[in-house]
């Protein structure tokens, strides 16, 4: 199972949080994910390829602008 750490600097509150999570809870491949406000991270653990994750993000409302 892989983590990715993904930088998403628009995450600035609880809606934001549950808007990410909404699109990427029920994302073929998606184990678990959790989105920090302070750090403005977004962290995906599962067999959910870079692409995906940024288009669901990207859905919610917000950018990618980094993966770690």
């Amino acid at each position: 199972m892989t983590t990715r750490t993904y930088s998403v600097p628009g995450i600035s509150c609880g809606h934001c949080k549950a808007a990410i999570e909404g699109e990427l809870d029920g994302a073929d491949g998606v184990e678990s994910v959790i989105v920090d406000i302070d750090a403005k991270t977004v962290a995906v653990t599962g067999e959910i390829g870079e692409d995906a994750v940024r288009a669901a993000v990207d859905e919610a409302g917000y950018e990618v602008a980094s993966v770690s």
